[in-house]
């Protein structure tokens, strides 16, 4: 019978207290850019003498400060270091940097790498163009996958039944009228997009902004993440955008695709 544990806390190699460190740094962001010791430990799941703790060793370390006024926590620019280590040695960002400035200068517009995370897409890299649509999203921030063109274009390159199993996982919601949120709906759309080389979007996050979006392979053919290009619906029709860009980013992903392989 079940005992009642997950698979993490059964896994004998698992350090526990990596974990609880780590729920510590997760648990601030833009809606919580500082923490009481009572709310970090709610937001961590952990208790408060533990919290204490942990938090004490992440202010040694330099990843948390701690304002001797208000007794509240924040992350510190350490934080990024994590990520600026990842940011210079992941492969698929390191082949995919000439090929985004390249789409970028030729287009003037939006360029995003993104991976997916759960039933999310994160973006990667994010290259801004002349015309500016939605300064909030930055490298780091995560969408759903249902409703993004990378998000498409990665689910199109899985197994149907595991992309069905990914977006029955996903809480999906309409956040625009456009969004295309309902599961047989998604499923076409999922095989229109595998039998075409693209996905698109129109005005299913933001108003007014549309995308197009090709999946970048690994060498069995997984994907690795999506390239996609971002523009205004007031400066160009959804069939206009799909006949300029779906080729540009098609071939962009194909050749960071093939890169891929080749540097193994």
């Amino acid at each position: 019978m079940p005992d009642g544990t997950s698979e993490t806390e059964r896994d004998p190699l698992l350090v526990q207290s990596v974990g609880k460190a780590f729920s510590l740094l997760l648990a601030f962001d833009a809606k919580n850019p500082t923490l009481s010791l009572t709310q970090l430990a709610t937001a961590a799941g952990l208790d408060r003498s533990a919290t204490q703790r942990f938090a004490h060793t992440l202010v040694s370390l330099g990843y948390l400060r701690k304002d001797l006024r208000s007794k509240r926590f924040a992350l510190t620019v350490r934080a990024l270091d994590i990520a600026n280590r990842f940011m210079t040695t992941d492969p698929l960002l390191a082949v995919s940097r000439p090929y985004i400035q390249h789409l970028s200068r030729e287009t003037q517009e939006t360029v995003n790498l993104s991976v997916r995370d759960g039933s999310e897409v994160l973006f990667v890299t994010r290259m801004i163009g002349r015309h500016v649509l939605n300064v909030d999203v930055t490298i780091g921030s995560r969408h759903p996958v249902y409703c993004t063109s990378p998000g498409i274009a990665i689910l199109a390159a899985l197994p149907p039944e595991e992309a069905r199993a990914i977006l029955l996982a996903s809480d999906r919601k309409p956040l625009t009228p456009s969004t295309i949120w309902e599961m047989e709906p998604l499923m076409e759309k999922i095989a229109l997009t595998a039998r075409r080389g693209y996905a698109t979007t129109f005005e299913e996050i933001y108003h007014g902004d549309m995308a197009v979006a090709a999946v970048i392979k690994d060498g069995r053919g997984r994907p690795l993440g999506a390239l996609n290009i971002a523009t205004l619906r007031s400066r160009l029709s959804p069939e206009a955008m799909e006949r300029r860009y779906a080729p540009m980013v098609m071939e962009a992903a194909q050749s960071i695709s093939q890169a891929c392989i080749a540097w193994g």
